[in-house]
């Protein structure tokens, strides 16, 4: 009896040694991979950059003058006409040295004439002395003393036209001056900023201080985007400019109308000014809004597109002899073969190809199929609806095509 039970552990033992042992075999997994189908559609390479709108015109209104200001026209939105009268400066001070000036003139003038009478005089004497001295009856002497007076007389004729001339320019100075406290718009447009205050006292130095800043017609904006030298080289004048504002989900249309060539380098980064010319539809557009801007640099119609990722694929399972830029397709046995294309422009996500083979409505592959994830790459919502054809939804990644 002992014996018999002896048998039954040995053999236990032995069967969960074997089910152990088959259980440790590796079990072989066929190698799955996430692809995408080869479609036709159209291709837009771009550059993206940042960029500011801004007036096409802006114009900076400041005072030459100092004084209070006693008036303001105009305010924030205003809109003015060239020649408008914007503000006004206290004048009482300009007013009053423009009339001492122009007193002093009329002094000036009356000297003038006072010594043109004297010269006159002086004139005849000298020729009635002149008629003396040729017939002998006046001394050479007292004739040069006569010449003497003529000639000193005309030269203070000299000065008082001089000092006449000086004091024509001494009240037109003054009266500009006055001019300056009546500040006029110098274009038509709208007042986008305004820096003074009624009763503020404004100091004019080296520099004009700026009491407005007037742009003209929003209708038509500009936006300075900093594109970076890497892709400068692509960008040329007229070429299609699309942009974004953060106010609006509208998309807006310009084209490049300047490439300039003040570099600006910043942490290493070296970019240069590209100016976009836009309309500005209902003035929807303000100055200094943050504009995204994409500006085509190529497009192509009806091209065979693949996916980025297909270009990135390479396998290391699979040894090819083709060189160069190859993409994989799944043969009729759902194995990866490399087809050879020659790659063209790309938006990032899809890069037009030629090839040879034709491609279309093939399969590309784009990487391997891991475990937990789906044929699109990432892992899949459990909450998300199931497609038609299986409970993980569709096969292949494909693209709405435009």
């Amino acid at each position: 009896m002992k014996f018999f039970i002896l048998l039954i552990v040995i053999a236990s033992a032995a069967g969960g040694g074997w089910y152990w042992h088959k259980s440790q075999k590796p079990v072989a997994v066929a190698i799955q991979y996430r692809t995408a189908t080869i479609e036709r559609g159209t291709v837009v390479q771009e550059i993206r950059a940042t960029g500011t709108v801004q007036p096409i015109k802006e114009v900076e209104v400041g005072t030459q003058v100092n004084g209070r200001i006693i008036r303001l026209d105009a305010d924030f939105n205003s809109l003015v006409k060239a020649g408008q009268i914007v503000a006004l400066i206290d004048p009482d001070v300009y007013e009053a040295n423009h009339a001492k000036d122009q007193a002093q003139l009329k002094s000036n003038e009356a000297n003038l004439e006072q010594t043109k009478i004297k010269l006159a005089l002086a004139e005849k004497d000298l020729f009635r002395k002149s008629e003396l001295a040729s017939r002998k009856m006046m001394s050479q002497a007292e004739l040069d003393t006569a010449q003497a007076e003529r000639d000193a007389l005309a030269a203070q004729v000299k000065i008082a036209e001089a000092a006449v001339e000086q004091l024509k320019a001494v009240v037109k100075q003054s009266r500009t001056n006055l001019e300056y406290c009546t500040i006029r718009s110098p274009v038509d447009g709208v007042v986008i900023s305004r820096n003074v205050d009624e009763g503020q006292t404004v100091v004019s130095s080296m520099n004009a201080q700026q009491l407005f800043k007037i742009a003209t017609d929003l209708g038509r904006i500009q936006v300075e985007a900093s594109i970076p030298e890497a892709d400068v080289g692509q960008v040329k004048t007229n070429q299609t400019v699309t942009f974004t504002v953060d106010a609006y989900r509208d998309s807006f249309r310009g084209a490049v109308k300047q490439i300039r060539l003040s570099a600006a380098t910043v942490q290493n980064v070296v970019t240069y000014p590209v100016i976009v010319e836009a309309d500005n539809p209902e003035e929807k557009l303000f100055p200094g809004m943050t504009a995204n801007i994409n500006v085509e640099i190529d497009r192509e119609e009806h091209a065979l597109l693949v996916p980025a990722a297909a270009l990135r694929f390479a396998p290391t399972n699979i040894v090819t002899e083709i060189k160069g830029p190859k993409v994989w397709l799944l043969n009729s046995e759902g194995q990866p073969e490399a087809v050879k294309i020659k790659p063209g422009i790309s938006d990032g996500t899809h890069t037009s190809v030629i090839s040879e083979t034709d491609l279309e409505g093939r399969e590309v592959v784009l990487g391997f199929q891991t475990s937990g994830q789906n044929n699109a790459g990432g892992p899949r919502n459990p909450f998300m609806p199931t497609m038609p054809g299986g409970p993980g939804g569709s096969r292949n990644v494909r693209r709405a095509m435009r």
